[in-house]
């Protein structure tokens, strides 16, 4: 792709942010597509507190795309370690819910947000229902709520998210069919990528779009979460829960150092099981040195302009 050109980052957590700042530094114009499941931590006492949609990775993706010089980035994410009623709250976190009253929504509030900040690019919720999501393990039981689900004692096999037709956000869906390259993770698959695409309307308009699909799958597995699966067994997941069919291409990290346990297996047999689903496979050792659970920035970004 050229400089210039339109992208779409889908996901949420800590792996949405460096897909950002990769796009960024490749001359893209990124839009972050965000889940608004988050429960847990600040987000989910101030959705308890306020009754708003969460602003923990909305928050993150703004500051991953703020103006180099912005001295406002490293406030917003500023967390306090004490004080009653403040402890575990995000600075940033914080303005949003403000900016929310002041500015009458939670789209507008993020707008403001990113002005305040000087986003190069745009962060977007992916729907602004007030959403629930449930999950099943291995086992066939309900576990209900995000947070819950990222820590289970096993696997997960499915999610859901309630209402089952809350709409997507306009931009959201706008952003995603006028994109020239869309990647999805890497980060949580359950609890931060899924549930992106069962809000209504998310993969109609990835079908629509003319975006080469990139997945970047993750380095290593999620304890409880997406312990024990391997990188074809991501893919099936996401092909489970509306995907078929849209993805073009897989990112599948090869190290080349011995893996750790928890590193997402991926073997001739697991890429030919994604072969399998019409996808091409692109290997690459993307892990970072430093921490073994996370990709490193300067090696995805060599992949990514490979692939897109």
């Amino acid at each position: 792709m050229t400089t210039g050109g339109s992208a779409v980052a889908i996901g949420g957590g800590t792996g949405l942010p460096l897909v950002l700042r990769c796009m960024l530094r490749a001359g893209l114009e990124p839009t972050a597509v965000v889940t608004m499941a988050d429960d847990g931590g600040s987000s989910g006492h101030l959705r308890r507190e306020l009754g708003m949609l969460p602003p923990g990775d909305i928050r993150n993706c703004l500051v991953a795309l703020a103006d180099p010089g912005s001295e406002l980035a490293p406030v917003f994410q500023y967390r306090f370690a004490s004080g009653e009623g403040l402890a575990g709250h995000a600075i940033g976190n914080l303005i949003i819910a403000a900016l929310a009253d002041l500015e009458g929504g939670f789209g507008e509030a993020v707008e403001a947000a990113g002005r305040m900040l000087g986003v190069r690019g745009s962060v977007v919720p992916s729907t602004l229902a007030d959403v629930v999501l449930s999950g099943w393990d291995s086992a066939g039981r309900r576990v209900i709520g995000q947070a819950r689900v990222a820590e289970t004692e096993g696997p997960i096999s499915q999610v859901r998210l309630e209402p089952r037709d809350a709409p997507a956000y306009g931009p959201a869906l706008d952003a995603i069919r006028d994109a020239d390259v869309v990647v999805i993770g890497p980060g949580s698959l359950f609890t931060s990528i899924i549930p992106n695409f069962l809000v209504s309307g998310v993969t109609d308009a990835l079908r629509e779009s003319d975006a080469r699909v990139v997945y970047v799958c993750n380095v290593a597995n999620m304890r409880g979460e997406t312990q024990g699966m391997d990188a074809a067994d991501h893919v099936d997941a996401l092909v489970a829960h509306g995907l078929e069919g849209l993805i073009d291409v897989a990112l599948v990290d090869i190290p080349a150092e011995p893996a750790g346990r928890r590193h997402v297996l991926a073997g001739d047999d697991q890429l030919s099981r994604i072969r399998a689903h019409g996808v091409r496979v692109v290997t690459a050792d993307l892990t970072d040195a430093g921490d073994p659970a996370r990709h490193d920035q300067d090696r995805l970004l060599a992949a990514l302009t490979e692939v897109w």
